[in-house]
């Protein structure tokens, strides 16, 4: 029998009155049990929160950014250990897993630079004679505790996206970890238990969703960011409209090949990039739309590269597209190619389901209205779209409910350019994939695919407001 990892409750470990089983989708072994907290226990972790903001505001830089340069420094020392982790309670294979362990490491160091360099503006304010003698003093100030609610698919370092810059501005965080993978949330925790933070600056509570509504309610947590699927976290926003709310929401993310792109490599890069996380990414490719003039040479060349994919177990180090998150996951995407090849789609690779895993999936001659192009499929599928030049490229691309990010191959700067006009998205990645993300960048979407950025410096704006302070009788 599995000892139960504690949950973190300001600071301090603790369990709850009922188990929480986490297993791998690949073969149903156990990974690691919890608990749940109980509804006083939320309570405490929320009361602490509250009790300890104004302290955390007040936090030296040093002992903001010496804590997190810290958990940077204890993940990178843990990180086999912490990759296995992921591996375990996700699917995802090792290959990824590692990288998703890299990539925290690197988030909170990135948050430990940007403390140091968090420290306000001075305006002079005498550009007009009334302001003779007058200076300003522009910080920034946390809007006050936050409740961060992080999805299944980057268990470890979309947690750190919201961890991360709410102890860099100072402000106390409770994380709601998906109920699906809570492991490495609850290590992460540890690492946070081991640094000088004060007590009540953390909470790592692994509530069920349908608990979650009250947490969100709550008035002493005036922020929520959230990371998940559009319905839900629009539902969240209209349930508080006077909160400060930062939703990263999905996406069905374009790659388009124009004909002047090196078709080996957007052939390569595409097929891996539609298939990482086994298509659970909100970056992942799922659109890919190709001008006519080349179509026929890259529609080769992609089906190749997808068929080339490694699938199977996870835990093997040679895996590069493991199980979805679930059966159940792996039955809706199922569902969806059946439903798109029924409308007359054909199947260029793939189409098969076994257990959790779905085989990466090419279709072609797909329905504009079908759920797998209008939808975000969430699963190794994509959709090749043919079209005659740049203009009907970029059209395209925008005809999408959604806006997060969008990738073209081209070799021309103009193109580059002028897709970076057009696209109506958050970010537009030249000569790659849409699932390009430096951790340190703005990231984020427009339209369906969310408000707010992360990216450690914009989320620390985001956590915080700006304060003026004018000093007068100056001599400047």
């Amino acid at each position: 029998m599995s000892v139960a990892m504690p949950f973190w409750i300001a600071g301090r470990p603790a369990t709850g009155e009922s188990e929480l089983t986490v297993t791998n989708s690949h073969d149903g072994r156990t990974v690691g049990v919890t608990s749940v907290p109980t509804p006083d226990q939320v309570e405490e972790a929320v009361a602490a929160a509250h009790a300890v903001a104004r302290q955390a505001a007040a936090l030296p830089i040093h002992v903001r950014a010496e804590a997190l340069a810290h958990v940077s420094r204890r993940i990178a020392e843990r990180a086999d250990e912490l990759a296995r982790l992921i591996s375990g309670e996700n699917g995802k294979p090792m290959f990824w897993a590692r990288g998703e362990v890299n990539r925290a490491v690197s988030t909170f160091r990135f948050a430990a630079e940007e403390t140091r360099r968090f420290s306000g503006e001075v305006v002079r304010l005498d550009t007009e004679a009334a302001a003779t003698g007058r200076m300003a003093y522009v910080s920034r100030v946390p809007r006050g505790p936050i409740l961060a609610i992080s999805p299944f698919n980057f268990p470890l370092n979309l947690v750190a996206h919201k961890v991360a810059p709410a102890i860099a501005v100072g402000a106390p965080v409770i994380v709601k970890p998906a109920p699906k993978t809570p492991l490495s949330a609850l290590v992460l925790g540890e690492i946070l238990a081991e640094t000088d933070l004060p007590e009540g600056m953390f909470s790592i509570l692994p509530v069920p969703n349908d608990r979650a509504t009250a947490l969100v309610d709550d008035p002493r947590l005036p922020v929520v960011s959230f990371t998940g699927s559009s319905p839900v976290g629009y539902a969240i926003m209209d349930q508080v409209p006077r909160k400060h709310v930062t939703l990263e929401l999905g996406g069905n993310a374009a790659a388009v090949v124009l004909a002047d792109a090196d078709l080996d490599w957007a052939a390569t890069r595409i097929a891996l990039f539609s298939n990482y996380q086994a298509g659970q990414s909100c970056i992942a490719v799922q659109r890919v739309i190709v001008d006519e003039l080349v179509a026929d040479a890259f529609e080769g060349r992609l089906v190749e590269a997808v068929n080339a994919l490694v699938t199977g177990d996870p835990a093997d180090e040679k895996t590069q597209v493991g199980p979805l998150v679930s059966v159940e996951a792996a039955e809706r995407v199922d569902s969806w190619v059946t439903e798109a090849v029924a409308a007359g789609a054909k199947v260029l690779a793939g189409g098969s389901r076994e257990g959790a895993t779905y085989a990466p999936t090419v279709l072609a001659n797909v329905r504009k209205d079908a759920k797998v192009v209008r939808e975000e499929v969430f699963g190794p599928v994509l959709v090749v779209q043919r079209v005659n030049g740049p203009d009907a490229a970029f059209a395209e691309v925008n005809d999408s409910a959604y806006g997060l990010q969008a990738g073209v191959f081209t070799r021309s700067l103009d193109l580059a350019f002028k897709a970076n006009r057009e696209l109506e998205v958050g970010g537009v990645i030249i000569g790659d994939v849409p699932s390009y993300r430096a951790d340190q960048m703005p990231y984020g979407g427009v339209k369906d695919s969310g408000v707010g950025r992360e990216g450690l410096r914009s989320a620390m704006d985001d956590y915080t407001y700006e304060k003026v302070m004018v000093l007068t009788g100056l001599t400047l």
